[in-house]
């Protein structure tokens, strides 16, 4: 097992990424806190987990908001003993007006993405980071999308944001890295097992008079494999990277894009 007696936490653990690598921590060894703002969705991973033979606990965790990161962060360390992995997978509504033309996108609308996505991993980070340094060992996760390093109309704030997200994780790790700490960051390329990918597709394959079908089929012929990512290969990549076998990683932009994006 790759994650074995390790502690995770993971934010947004109810949503469809957060759920599918607790799911592959879980499945490694891992000992897991899943933490959301919905205990419905979080309770269906953790008992999907249990179901399994693993260990989840569940609570009800803000990512936005610090004092009650530093409660989860201090209960999970109370109750384990140790933090040796801290993964934040929040995501935002589709509903929520971020996506449309730069040119009729309003202000608070444009940094919505940006300050959501950055306080979030800024805050879940530095609250492990705290409880990393004291045992001299740990490994942060970050998530972003392939719009951080392409291209792509109509994504609004979001493109900003998920480029912060690796500069972010990149700064981590060159400030945590000499006390023992890795951060890395993963960019997997629209998924659509996801319901924002899904969503997104159908919504933009409207906009240029397309199918759902025939605007996936755009992102899957702009990579080299001809498919798109998939869940189980995103929280496999996950839980190596997140192990010990991956020590000498930091500082990385763990691209899953399949060739959309090329390094």
């Amino acid at each position: 097992m790759l994650l074995k007696d390790k502690v995770a936490v993971i934010y947004g653990a109810g949503g469809d990424v957060g759920g599918a690598v607790a799911r592959a921590f879980a499945r490694e060894g891992a000992k897991l806190f899943l933490s959301g703002r919905k205990l419905g969705t979080l309770t269906a991973v953790a008992d999907d987990i249990a179901a399994r033979g693993g260990t989840a606990e569940i609570a009800e965790v803000d990512a936005l908001n610090e004092q009650a990161v530093d409660r989860f962060v201090d209960s999970v360390v109370a109750t384990a003993g140790t933090l040796d992995i801290s993964f934040c997978a929040i995501s935002i509504s589709n509903a929520l007006p971020n996506r449309a033309p730069l040119l009729e996108l309003a202000a608070d609308h444009f940094a919505l993405p940006v300050t959501t996505y950055t306080q979030a991993n800024f805050i879940t980070a530095r609250s492990a980071a705290r409880r990393m340094a004291a045992q001299r060992s740990g490994v942060i996760l970050t998530i972003t999308a392939t719009p951080a390093r392409a291209a792509f109309p109509n994504v609004g704030g979001n493109a900003p944001a998920f480029a912060a997200v690796v500069a972010l994780t990149r700064s981590l790790s060159a400030e945590l890295a000499p006390l023992g700490i890795r951060a890395l960051c993963l960019m997997p390329n629209a998924m659509p097992e996801t319901k924002t990918i899904r969503d997104n597709f159908t919504r933009y394959a409207e906009a240029a008079d397309l199918t759902p079908v025939e605007y996936r089929a755009r992102f899957e012929r702009a990579t080299h494999s001809g498919r798109l990512t998939t869940l189980a290969e995103l929280a496999n990549a996950a839980a190596f990277v997140a192990s010990d076998r991956a020590s000498a990683m930091t500082a990385t932009l763990v691209n899953l894009s399949g060739g959309a994006v090329v390094d």
